[in-house]
């Protein structure tokens, strides 16, 4: 630990398990304190546990469905009183609830993915980015994105209208609060082994047309994605907002 976040108290969604949860850990170990949420009450208890054991009493968790407006300003609110303001926003908690065609997406699935994606991380950055403006304070927003926000996604079309969109409000969001100190910048992983990404890992011949166009020739794993935003949250990058990192190795340039 070299205490990068020394003192800042992050919020970090769908913290329960993969890329969120090696966030969480990340930013613990590097002094933040941090709040993890999701739906699911059991995989917050186990996961903050797991975390406090080598960092303890850095991760307090509260469960919070990002599909629900209410429920995230109850989140932002919670925070505030019980952990302190918090400076770090992490929109890492998705959905995709469909595969296949386009055109076949039920209705249900369409609305499922906006509410997760899109609505929830739009309005977690409104709380979170208003009680910065209020007491004056500097912040940074990351927002967790995808390489099919960047280019065509055939199957997982919906999924990554949804992470285009989140690229567009990053920049936009930039703009617009850099003035207040506020960063804001996305991440946009390439596949990495997490429960989400399932159906293409646990698929031999979809894995192969991954790992085939990446230069790594591999999956990301994790704990990547945090090392990515730990930078991003820190001092190292106070001039850095507007942008999407890709973490992918290199399959974004093919």
């Amino acid at each position: 630990m070299t205490g990068r976040l020394e003192g800042r108290i992050a919020i970090v969604t769908g913290g329960s398990r993969g890329i969120g949860a090696a966030i969480a850990r990340a930013m613990a170990a590097e002094g933040a304190r941090v709040v993890i949420t999701s739906r699911k009450e059991e995989g917050l208890a186990q996961e903050a546990e797991a975390i406090n054991r080598d960092h303890r009493g850095a991760v307090s968790w509260r469960a919070c469905h990002v599909g629900e407006v209410e429920q995230i300003r109850d989140l932002v609110a919670w925070t505030g009183v019980e952990v302190g303001l918090p400076s770090i926003l992490v929109n890492n908690a998705g959905t995709n609830p469909y595969f296949g065609p386009m055109l076949g997406t039920p209705e249900g699935a369409w609305e499922k993915t906006f509410d997760v994606n899109l609505r929830g991380p739009f309005e977690a950055t409104r709380q979170v980015a208003q009680g910065l403006i209020k007491a004056g304070a500097a912040g940074s927003i990351i927002n967790i994105s995808s390489i099919l926000g960047l280019k065509a996604s055939p199957l997982q079309g919906v999924y990554g209208m949804t992470k285009a969109a989140i690229i567009s409000m990053t920049h936009t969001l930039a703009m617009e609060l850099g003035g207040y100190n506020i960063r804001v910048n996305a991440i946009a992983p390439g596949l990495v082994d997490t429960k989400l990404a399932s159906i293409l890992t646990s698929t031999p011949d979809l894995l192969k047309t991954f790992t085939d166009r990446t230069p790594l020739g591999r999956i990301g794993q994790p704990d990547e994605l945090g090392a990515a935003a730990v930078f991003l949250a820190s001092d190292e990058a106070r001039y850095v907002t507007g942008q999407t990192l890709c973490v992918d190795g290199g399959y974004s340039i093919g």
